[in-house]
């Protein structure tokens, strides 16, 4: 899967880094002194290295946890988001990251005790505080975790850390680390939806909507927490038939009482992502429906995007309680 591996010599020898090396014993090796000497180069073909990404292994020295947008969460005052890791395995037409970056390489960050030292310096400053953490904001936090092993490494420090809640948010069905150990009360594996006919023509890569389903059944069956994100809402014609199938679907298959959350929100993106996702894919349809630019995001025109807000909410209220529903700011 990986032929490439960039290396920062900061880190040559950190543990983490021997162990992925073994792992692809013929890949090409090549070392850097910073991450960013290969991953923020400037004319970089994002199409191109997507075909084949290369992974390079870093060291994060700041910003490591950090404060999430306002209205970012699920029920705490405090809420905080970091990235063990930068890209995607799937290819997702909507997703604001092929805008944000300039490469399509994965960058992993193999200093996961800094991380967790951050983290606990957040909980010392809310002592005796609800404090929420959020994974895959910049990556899918379960797509490369047989890889990464991020979820072993991370988990016990939430098992030691009751008042800490940890949100791992995924398209992904890789769960076998997930399954193999005890769940904990503290951690919301937070699965993403769209219809199969949006994901099926968006999604590339990412596993079916049947199988991710799947996927949560056997979490639930294992006893872990469940969240779902019908986020970002993608407008078609026929949304309310498709968002009805998705959500009859989803619902009947689960047990809505083992269910913590359920997230919805309109797309949208900062201008620039956008212009840079149009330049990548110019024949996309999904960019030439009714979009608007406001406050420097695009997104759908107010009234298209209300609509399907408040229609999506009233279907979902049906299934769940009013306490485990939390709209995005978007939401009238």
């Amino acid at each position: 899967m990986i032929s490439m591996i960039y290396i920062e010599e900061e880190i040559t020898d950190h543990p983490r880094t021997r162990s992925l090396l073994k792992r692809f014993p013929e890949a090409t090796q090549i070392s850097c002194e910073r991450y960013g000497e290969v991953f923020n180069r400037k004319s970089q073909n994002f199409r191109l290295q997507k075909k084949k990404p290369a992974l390079i292994l870093a060291k994060k020295h700041k910003g490591l946890v950090l404060p999430t947008p306002k209205q970012y969460g699920i029920g705490a005052e405090h809420n905080y988001y970091f990235s063990h890791m930068l890209n995607c395995l799937y290819d997702c037409r909507y997703c604001f990251l092929q805008g944000m970056f300039q490469s399509a390489h994965y960058v992993l960050f193999v200093n996961y005790e800094d991380f967790i030292e951050d983290m606990q310096s957040m909980l010392s400053r809310h002592e005796k505080e609800t404090v929420h953490f959020f994974s895959g904001y910049d990556c899918d936090s379960l797509a490369l975790d047989p890889v990464t092993n991020f979820t072993a490494e991370f988990l016990p420090f939430f098992t030691k850390n009751p008042q800490a809640l940890l949100e791992l948010r995924s398209k992904s069905t890789q769960i076998r680390s997930l399954i193999k150990q005890e769940p904990i009360q503290n951690c919301v594996i937070a699965f993403s939806f769209t219809p199969d006919k949006i994901a099926r023509a968006l999604e590339h890569k990412a596993p079916s909507i049947e199988k991710r389903i799947s996927a949560i059944i056997e979490l639930q069956n294992a006893g872990w927490k469940i969240g779902l994100r019908f986020d970002p809402l993608i407008y078609t014609k026929n949304y309310a038939e498709e968002y009805t199938t998705l959500f009859n679907s989803v619902f009947s298959k689960l047990d809505a009482d083992l269910i913590h959350s359920v997230s919805l929100g309109g797309f949208r993106l900062p201008k620039d992502y956008f212009r840079k996702l149009e330049k990548l894919y110019p024949e996309e349809r999904l960019f030439s429906s009714p979009l608007e630019e406001e406050d420097n995001s695009i997104s759908y025109p107010a009234n298209i995007r209300n609509e399907m807000l408040e229609f999506c909410k009233d279907i979902i209220l049906q299934h769940i309680a009013n306490e485990k529903f939390f709209p995005c700011h978007e939401m009238i």
